[in-house]
């Protein structure tokens, strides 16, 4: 009888290929240090500057509508460490339209004894947004020491808004992907999703629209995996009325998600029409 304490030899296995696939990457992408240490530099000043801009409103006005610096800064953190977490691991999805389906190399990962996710998770373990992530490490430690109510419960709650933004962010990266099944390129419009997302993610749910709210609560979960969890680690009232224990579960949403984006990718590549060439 086997063990089921012990891992099943085929995860084991897979597990193995991807950090094979990542190891060689990473060391493709450090065979120019100087180019990556450019590369990353940037991309911590690009983001940077951006923060900068939502610190001088502040620091011009205080306080907004009772969002202070600190609790702008907590969600500024979190949604930009989760989307540098899912472009790390998602540049495969990223680019699968102009690489993989319109020049008819998907059919060789079809060839392959392996999950086309696992392998396109293996395409490039990109370390440049390793910038934005430490950028946005640092605006989160900041926002939580100027915060004046932090619960000790944000240990918790704030990794699981990290993992379940990434979770979300990757899912939109596979939703992009499927749909070059149709559309061939990926379409620039997904950016919506992604940077507009990052962006959107960085203010206060009450800013925006009642449409647009909805939308990023119930269709692209981003105010699960980022504004709730942030008012319950800051114990900050939501102002539209939302109790604030909801931000210890919502973080789940974005693996739901993620999880309905992979559904969608099985179900394309399972109506995929190989070119023949």
């Amino acid at each position: 009888m086997p063990d089921m304490t012990q891992p099943p030899a085929r995860t084991l296995s897979a597990l193995g290929l991807y950090r094979r696939m990542a190891g060689a990457s990473i060391v493709a992408q450090l065979r120019y240090p100087g180019t990556f240490a450019i590369q990353a530099i940037g991309n911590f000043v690009t983001t940077l500057l951006g923060f900068f801009g939502i610190w001088s409103l502040f620091r011009r006005f205080g306080s907004i509508a009772g969002w202070d610096i600190g609790t702008v800064a907590v969600l500024y953190g979190l949604v930009n460490v989760a989307f540098a977490v899912a472009e790390t691991l998602g540049r495969g999805f990223e680019v699968f339209g102009g690489e993989y389906v319109r020049t008819g190399s998907f059919d060789r990962l079809l060839l392959r004894p392996r999950s086309t996710l696992l392998l396109l998770l293996g395409h490039e373990l990109r370390l440049r947004p390793i910038g934005r992530f430490l950028q946005g490490a640092f605006v989160l430690i900041a926002g939580l020491w100027l915060a004046p109510h932090v619960q000790w419960s944000a240990v918790l709650v704030l990794p699981l808004a990290i993992a379940g933004g990434a979770a979300m962010f990757l899912g939109v990266l596979i939703g992009q992907a499927a749909l070059c099944f149709i559309t061939v390129e990926g379409l620039e419009v997904v950016n919506v999703l992604t940077y507009g997302g990052v962006e959107a993610g960085q203010y206060p749910l009450t800013m925006f629209g009642r449409w647009l709210r909805r939308f990023i609560t119930f269709v692209l979960p981003l105010a699960a995996v980022c504004y709730y969890p942030a008012l319950f680690s800051l114990n900050h009232p939501d102002p539209l009325g939302v109790p604030t224990w909801i931000g210890a579960l919502s973080p789940l949403a974005g693996f739901a998600f993620l999880g309905v984006m992979v559904l969608i990718w099985h179900r394309a590549v399972a109506g995929y029409v190989s070119s023949g060439s």
